[in-house]
């Protein structure tokens, strides 16, 4: 940009700029040097030139100039007229001055000779002025107890006290003291103040137990059952969760949290108006605080706090009492509106109600007309309805839950005001309490803390709640508290403050203690009531405490076997309280009602448990019944207990005790190792009854004996047989299983062994049919016990361990230690697995032996019959009848994959007895053959006809010994033949036996046995 570019040049001579941007700009510098000018003139060749250039650029100038002089005249004479009026203003204004200073001097001398009738005008307007406001004070102050009035019954109770505590200092004041005309209006709020401390006590109690305008429960519904929706609502609140629930973080609740509740909307706004219109606490807690306030405005905390003591435990009696009768009455059907936390908690009840009256004692049909309901009740200590998993105790731990999460929300509530009482307390220094209230009233001077609140604490709050809770417990398991009601008394004045009578026992302050009795009828407290109304209690609330609960029109029935019912609501109550107490009473909670139901179960409920279990146990096992087979009507084995199985009753009996038992600690975790290693005891004793039974049914026979044998015991685990017990053996006697091969060999030398036992006696084997009835019956009893004792094992551990890991994953409030881990009860199912597969292994060995004891008649005999027989001999008939009615009698008993255990042995016995039996025949003849082979197809025919045996190996097994037989009516030369095409379908023991016996009308060549040990491998 040039120096030139500013000018105001219009745009009609706009080429003057371009003449003025050739015009070198060193002829515009402040300091201008001539002299290299007229040098470059005079030294210019064109000197003409150069001057008429010069003189075109001066004229450039001058027309630049009067431009500029043109374009700035208006301003300039503009300026000179501004100029002129600004020197004609400062002339007038030095006048004025003048005048006024001449003025100021007149009004000096003036004021100066009135001074003092000026002062007497103005002290007269200042009197007039405070009558005046005296005068409005008065009448002001004469309409105080109207509006008070006015403002209590709108409920405005902290604006009432707020204009009560003002008009009693506005009476105090100097000049109103001796008005005459106040003296009524002193009266009046005199009696207000009584008026308003009552009536803010009594909507305190009503929202400390919940039944406030502004109450709230957990579910949002009040107690009456309607949604808690009250005028705050046309201000823009809801009803908010309680302290510890609820979303109190929402956008809205922030949005209501800046406004004033309708309580305070005719209050004057001050610093508790403003915390309380600033602050996100939820409605009913803003209103017990302003109700704490309104009692500390009128500086009766103290009086307060006493009468909450006095009326605390009638009003929690009352309230349980009367949930129980709403509950009771939902329940007939006679109150049609309830809340809907009754209507959860008696739908429950309404249910097993229905439950109950339908059936009493539920009874599960088997197909043998026998009920599992009835062999427990036959046996367990308890009813059906008082069991673990009965209806007794679903309701106790309904009406449980339902009163104590009630009882939870009233401490929750006696929590935020005794904290509120408390701070305010120690801000007081000066209490009034009426003399009326303190005649009734004795105050314990070793504690400031309790004199300021009345009594009244958190501790003492607690203390009492959990005592009726405690209370209500005793009724339900029909425990009566006489000496724990006195320890509760003591302590419950020792709390409030209150000096205790003579019935104070030494150790009563460290915690309560309960001692009990046991009866059968209602809970009551005797001889306590002049005893209740010397500290303070009324007599309604002692008639109250006389009556009971009445949980007996809820609960079936009544008892300690409840407390498992009762021992989880408590654990989970003491959680609560826990978490809601404030961290100075934090171990409040650890003494009280969780230790009382700890302690009644250690020292009662488990001690009485055992004592009658274990009567139960000896009464199941030692009954003549209880290892007695059933008679049984069944064509068939069934594996369903509810369809028939044929469990023996005294081990159906400890079964269904072991699955009560186990209810019982899974009820009480914390418990569950002590019981179960009962569990294990009575488990042990009823393995010994097991034990001894059989016992008494194989001692001295030969079975027995041979099962105990380690080589045989070997070959039996080895067996192929043994897969059909696949359900029952280990994994590590399948996994030995051998190969088919190897199976045939094993199976080969039993028999070899059991044959080598020959001659078989008779009184070494099992004659009587029902010890093997009872032995089959006892193999799948056992079975079964086992196999529930391993469900309850793996259900044990899996509750133990979730036990342990919740423990390390929250750590609680009050001590809880857990049993020790309970002994696995796998260990116990396989000791009883063991012995049914032992009952097992004697019925199998049992009827090879007898095989072999009527096949063993063959032997030293001559088959020289001289025409067929129609018949087989008569040691067949006698073992195929045995068999098949051995079969029949164990058929209903045992599984077929037992049963083909059992009977699976006897084909192979036979058939190597019936081979091996020809060596020790003298002679032999056609009928004689035809006589052995109609004994192998009666044989065939009896265990084919068993269902569970496998008929083709039957066949292929006793086809062997009839071509092994037949071979005999072959010559000598064909029998060589037979024997070259099938060296390996004999032994070579067996063809040589073919050889030695005497055939009438074979001829055996001398060198016979040369030849065929020939042909024979060697």
């Amino acid at each position: 940009m040039g120096i030139f570019d500013g000018l105001p040049i219009s745009r009609e001579k706009s080429y003057l700029r371009e003449e003025l941007s050739k015009i070198d700009e060193s002829w515009a510098a402040a300091r201008f040097d001539s002299l290299p000018h007229v040098v470059h003139i005079l030294t210019s060749k064109d000197r003409e030139g150069d001057v008429h250039a010069l003189n075109e650029q001066s004229d450039i100038i001058e027309e630049v100039v009067d431009e500029v002089v043109h374009a700035y005249h208006g301003g300039f004479n503009k300026a000179i007229q501004n100029y002129s009026q600004i020197l004609r203003l400062f002339s007038e204004s030095a006048q004025s001055i003048g005048a006024l200073k001449v003025d100021l001097t007149e009004a000096k001398q003036l004021l100066g000779a009135r001074n003092k009738q000026l002062h007497q005008l103005w002290y007269r307007s200042v009197t007039l002025r405070h009558i005046i406001s005296l005068l409005d004070q008065i009448e002001g102050i004469s309409k105080v107890p109207s509006r008070i009035e006015k403002l209590i019954a709108e409920k405005q109770f902290y604006a009432a006290v707020q204009l009560h505590v003002q008009s009693t200092l506005m009476l105090e004041r100097e000049g109103l003291q001796t008005v005459g005309a106040l003296q009524d209006v002193r009266s009046e709020l005199t009696k207000l103040r009584g008026i308003l401390f009552y009536k803010v006590l009594e909507d305190l109690h009503s929202h400390l137990y919940n039944k406030g305008e502004y109450s709230s429960s957990v579910d949002g519904h009040n107690e009456d059952g309607a949604v808690d929706m009250n005028d705050a609502a046309s201000e823009g609140y809801t009803p908010s969760a309680r302290v510890n629930g609820g979303d109190s973080g929402t956008r809205e609740m922030k949005i209501v949290a800046r406004q004033v509740p309708i309580w305070l909307s005719d209050s004057t706004p001050d610093e508790f108006v403003e915390a309380m219109r600033k602050g996100d606490a939820p409605l009913c807690v803003k209103y017990l605080r302003t109700l704490v306030e309104c009692l500390c405005m009128l500086g009766k905390v103290a009086a307060a706090g006493a009468i909450i003591c006095q009326r605390l435990r009638p009003t929690v009696h009352e309230i349980i009492t009367t949930k129980i009768k709403t509950l009771a009455e939902h329940m007939n059907g006679s109150k049609p509106g309830l809340s809907q936390d009754v209507f959860l908690t008696t739908t429950g009840l309404q249910y097993l109600k229905g439950r109950l009256e339908g059936r009493r004692v539920p009874r599960h049909k088997h197909q043998n007309n026998i009920s599992l309901t009835g062999a427990l009740v036959a046996v367990s200590p308890v009813s059906y309805v008082m069991s673990p998993a009965g209806t007794a105790q679903f309701a106790a731990k309904e009406l449980l839950d339902s009163i104590l999460d009630t009882v939870v929300r009233v401490l929750e509530n006696h929590v935020i005001v005794g904290e509120l009482i408390e701070s305010k307390a120690s801000q007081q220094v000066g209490l009034n309490t009426p003399k009326a209230m303190a005649a009734e009233i004795h105050w314990s001077h070793d504690s400031d803390a309790s004199h300021d609140t009345g009594g009244y604490s958190i501790a003492f709050s607690l203390t009492v709640l959990q005592s009726e809770c405690q209370q209500l417990i005793c009724e339900i398991l029909r425990a009566t508290p006489e000496a724990a009601s006195a320890d509760a008394t003591v302590q419950t004045a020792r709390l409030a403050g209150k000096v205790p009578t003579k019935e104070k026992r030494d150790g009563s302050e460290d915690g309560l203690t309960f001692a009990f009795r046991f009866t059968d009828v209602s809970m009551s407290i005797p001889n306590q009531g002049s005893e209740l109304v010397r500290q303070g209690w009324s007599k309604k609330g002692t008639n109250v405490l006389k009556e009971g609960y009445g949980t007996g029109v809820l609960l079936p029935e009544q008892g300690i076997y409840l407390a498992a019912s009762v021992y989880r609501p408590v654990l989970q109550f003491t959680d609560k309280v826990a978490s809601m107490l404030p961290q100075k009473n934090s171990q409040l909670g650890n003494d009280g009602l969780f230790a009382f139901v700890e302690n009644f179960v250690k020292d009662h409920f488990l001690p009485t448990m055992f004592v009658d279990y274990r009567k139960a146990v000896q009464q199941a096992i030692s009954s003549p019944a209880a290892f007695r087979p059933r008679a049984h009507t069944a064509t068939s084995y069934t594996p369903s207990i509810e369809k028939g199985r044929p469990v023996l009753q005294g081990l159906l009996a400890i079964d269904l005790l072991a699955k009560e038992v186990l209810g019982w600690a899974q009820a009480m975790p914390k418990f569950s190792g002590d019981i179960i290693t009962y569990m294990q005891t009575f488990l042990e004793r009823t393995y010994e009854r097991c034990r001894t039974s059989y016992m008494e049914a194989v001692l001295e026979k030969q079975s027995y004996m041979l099962i105990g044998r380690h080589d045989i015991d070997k070959l039996l685990r080895l067996g192929p047989d043994i897969t059909r017990l696949s359900s029952s053996i280990d994994q590590a006697i399948r996994d030995t299983n051998a190969s088919d091969a190897e199976s045939v060999e094993i199976e080969m030398e039993l028999c070899d062994k059991l044959l080598n036992l020959r001659p078989i006696k008779q009184e070494n084997l099992i004659r009587d049919d029902n010890k093997l009835i009872l032995l089959a019956s006892l193999s799948d009893s056992l079975e079964y016990v086992a196999d529930s004792i391993e469900r309850l094992g793996k259900s044990s551990s899996s509750s133990y361990n979730q036990v342990e890991e919740n423990g390390r994953e929250k750590t609680l409030h009050h001590s809880r230690t857990n049993s020790a881990p309970p002994k696995n009860l796998v260990t116990f199912a396989e000791e009883y697995r063991k012995l049914a597969i032992d009952c097992l292994k004697v019925l199998r060995m049992e009827m090879q032996l007898e095989t072999i004891f009527h096949i063993q008649e063959m032997t030293n005999r001559e088959y020289l019959d001289d025409q067929d027989a129609e018949e087989p001999d008569d040691f067949i008939i006698s073992l195929t009848s045995q068999i098949t009615r051995r079969d029949e009698e164990m058929l209903p008993f045992v599984a077929d994959t037992k049963r083909n255990y059992i009977f699976g042995g006897i084909c192979c016995v036979a058939a190597n007895a019936s081979i091996k039996a020809l060596a020790d025949m003298k002679s032999i003849n056609l009928f004689g053959v035809q006589q052995i082979c109609r004994n192998s197809i009666a044989l065939e025919q009896a265990l084919a006809a068993i269902s569970s045996v496998d008929s083709e190996s039957v066949q292929m097994r006793l086809d062997r010994v009839r071509t092994y037989y037949e071979l005999l009516n072959m010559p000598f030369e064909a029998l060589l033949a037979f024997i070259s095409e099938h060296e390996h379908f004999f032994t070579a023991a067996e063809y040589a036996n073919l050889l030695k016996v005497q055939v009438p009308g074979r001829e055996i060549p001398d060198d016979a046995q040369d030849r065929v040990a020939e042909i024979l491998p060697r």
